[in-house]
């Protein structure tokens, strides 16, 4: 927003009876002259402080860049890590958290593992049917 515009919305707020304020008078200055002197003014130049260089700016040396970039292998730490910790959890345990973490759809699901038919086995024997065959139709 320009201080013209500015001016202009406080003069809309003014209350009545306030007479227009001459332009030169509002600031205390000697005008506009003044104020844009003001903003050009050049700051006094400091001691010791090179112009050629960007403010702020550290040179950095090419090789220390490198070696922070420079892949770092972990593979020590993490396998002491990991076998730091040798708890194991109950089945049921691990059952559980895994059916928490999936997901609710069929599709989430695993497949419902089959139970195995076990051969049908008899509580006879051969001699057992041998002997019934006997006493049942009589054959010796």
């Amino acid at each position: 927003m320009s201080a013209a515009l500015l001016r202009r919305g406080l003069e809309l707020l003014e209350p009545p009876g306030q007479g227009k304020v001459p332009p030169g008078a509002q600031r205390g200055r000697d005008g506009a002259r003044v104020a844009g002197a003001a903003r050009r003014r050049k700051r006094a130049p400091e001691p010791g402080r090179n112009k050629a260089t960007v403010k702020g700016r550290v040179v950095k040396s090419a090789i220390e860049e490198y070696h922070k970039k420079k892949p770092v292998n972990h593979l020590r730490e993490n396998l002491q890590y990991m076998l730091k910790g040798r708890l194991v959890a109950d089945k049921a345990i691990t059952e559980k958290v895994l059916a928490q973490n999936r997901g609710r759809k069929s599709k989430d699901q695993p497949p419902e593992k089959a139970e195995k038919k076990k051969p049908e086995s008899t509580v006879f024997t051969e001699e057992d049917f041998r002997k019934f065959e006997r006493e049942y139709f009589g054959i010796p």
